[in-house]
């Protein structure tokens, strides 16, 4: 079921429209409890104010393994109400570690809570390609939608020092690329850009990058990590205000504010527009 757009205030002042939910473009992933302690009460504020405009809420760093289950189910619950997906984040990394029972476990556990999306990366571990397929299949058999993420940067995701990253060097696009249309033909529905090596720990940045996926895959499919303010400026002023972003849940006001056109710094200021018949 489509939500509808409460009345927002100002009606008379144009602003670029915004698809409903649930919408194919323009997604907007916010992160849940990692850099800072999100709970049910401040996500009722959240919801409250710009709950339109979010379309999914990812955990991070495994941080729901250490709350109160009824803290997760609360959270989880409370998206549900406002027609937000809740997505795992890429945890299941370290879940591999522990084996394919721990694994099996897992997707079981978070069917059972509620979660509606797995993320599947890989950014300290390396698995064969095969094996992410595999993955995906697990998921989707459980019922839930697989979101793999893909990147250029061994060692991507956990806040790694520059400099460490640098050492460890980049993958070639070209494979990452490929490696992202085995997913998508195994059946992910979205394919997540780790910003790593692209536009986050870089300079400078490898715009090259997205617009070679995008070039190869279309920008439907894809979601960019742009949890930076200068970052999601520019993916809208480069590919409009329907690019599908990943941005911390502090910048959610900030980015709608540059999607909506109402806002911006110099180089956005009023040249942000749709078309819509």
């Amino acid at each position: 079921m489509k939500s509808k757009e409460p009345g927002r205030s100002f009606p008379f002042l144009h602003v670029n429209q915004r698809e409903g939910k649930q919408r194919k473009r323009g997604l907007t992933e916010i992160r849940g409890p990692y850099y800072s302690v999100i709970g049910r009460r401040y996500l009722e504020d959240l919801f409250e104010m710009m709950g339109v405009y979010v379309d999914s809420l990812k955990f991070a760093g495994g941080s729901f393994t250490l709350m109160p289950e009824q803290a997760v189910k609360e959270i989880i619950d409370l998206c549900h109400k406002h027609d937000v997906l809740v997505s795992t984040g890429g945890f299941i990394e370290r879940v591999l570690a522990q084996g394919s029972e721990a694994v099996r476990q897992y997707v079981a556990e978070c069917k059972r809570l509620g979660f509606d999306i797995i993320e599947i990366s890989a950014g300290f571990v390396s698995i064969p390609t095969d094996d992410w397929l595999r993955l995906i299949e697990l998921v989707r058999k459980s019922g839930l939608k697989a979101k793999p993420e893909v990147g250029i940067q061994f060692g991507a995701g956990g806040a790694t020092a520059a400099a460490e990253l640098q050492a460890e060097g980049t993958r070639d696009p070209n494979w990452a690329v490929a490696q992202a249309k085995r997913f998508l033909e195994a059946g992910a529905e979205i394919i997540m850009i780790e910003s790593e090596g692209i536009t986050e720990n870089i300079d400078p940045w490898r715009t090259d990058v997205p617009a070679k996926f995008i070039d190869e895959i279309g920008m439907a499919k894809l979601m960019f990590e742009a949890a930076d303010p200068d970052v999601f400026a520019w993916y809208i002023k480069n590919y409009g205000a329907d690019v599908n972003l990943f941005v911390d849940h502090s910048q959610i006001v900030q980015l709608e504010c540059l999607r909506a056109g109402i806002w911006g710094t110099k180089s956005l200021w009023g040249r942000v527009v749709t078309y819509k018949e």
